[in-house]
């Protein structure tokens, strides 16, 4: 964990980057669907990958009491929502074309059937705290948070911003047909409204159009001690 205290100021937003997020019809969706959907947008969007095109993981939180996450190895799937959307982080000049590609598609997520409807537009605003489920690990960062944090702090350095407050959750996997990729969330906090802008329109490192290094607001840290607090 990286710690060192400082204070945001004011919000800014984005006028180069937004997020589109479609409504969507589809009974259920694979746990680990990142690869497959990705695959499905791409016959329709064949710039995914070389256009700075994110691809958010399809999020189902949990509401009721004793809701646990599906287990695929069981073969359950996820069960989304009339609420859930699919969201992709985009340029804004690309914004009416996808807009128009995507609206009305049906993509099939390993077997699963999803319909896409009419998006949204979700301008990017600056946040003080922002949150990224899956960002790509090295092999030797797998069993060392240190060395992780370490490498987010330089890459970001080399962005131009400066990381002040750092904390990374367990890993997890998106298995694809080149082998696994290994990801860990991560939590960045205290950045100035420039420094989240800038991390919120270019992401962290690779496979953005797998859904790693896009970051996503957070309402804060307060629930989770400073180090030589009581």
């Amino acid at each position: 964990m990286l710690w060192e205290d400082d204070n945001s100021q004011e919000q800014q937003t984005s006028g180069e980057t937004l997020d589109l997020a479609f409504s969507m019809q589809c009974r259920e969706l694979p746990v680990d669907h990142l690869h497959a959907l990705s695959q499905a947008l791409e016959q329709v969007l064949p710039q995914l990958r070389t256009q700075q095109i994110g691809v958010h993981e399809i999020h189902i939180a949990g509401s009721q009491n004793g809701w646990e996450r599906p287990d695929p190895s069981l073969g359950q799937h996820l069960m989304p929502s009339r609420r859930t959307r699919m969201t992709l982080r985009v340029p804004a000049e690309q914004a009416d074309e996808i807009s128009q590609r995507l609206q009305d598609v049906t993509l099939d997520i390993d077997g699963c059937k999803l319909t896409l409807g009419k998006p949204k537009r979700k301008p990017l605003t600056s946040h003080d705290t922002l949150y990224a489920r899956h960002v790509v690990m090295e092999e030797d960062e797998k069993d060392n948070e240190e060395l992780f944090l370490q490498r987010m702090a330089d890459e970001l350095a080399a962005q131009g911003i400066r990381v002040r407050k750092a904390l990374c959750g367990k890993g997890s996997c998106i298995h694809t047909p080149d082998g696994p990729v290994h990801t860990r969330s991560l939590m960045i906090a205290d950045l100035g409204p420039a420094e989240s802008l800038k991390l919120l329109q270019q992401g962290l490192g690779k496979h953005q159009h797998l859904g790693c290094g896009i970051f996503l607001p957070m309402k804060g840290i307060q629930h989770v001690k400073s180090p030589g607090d009581d």
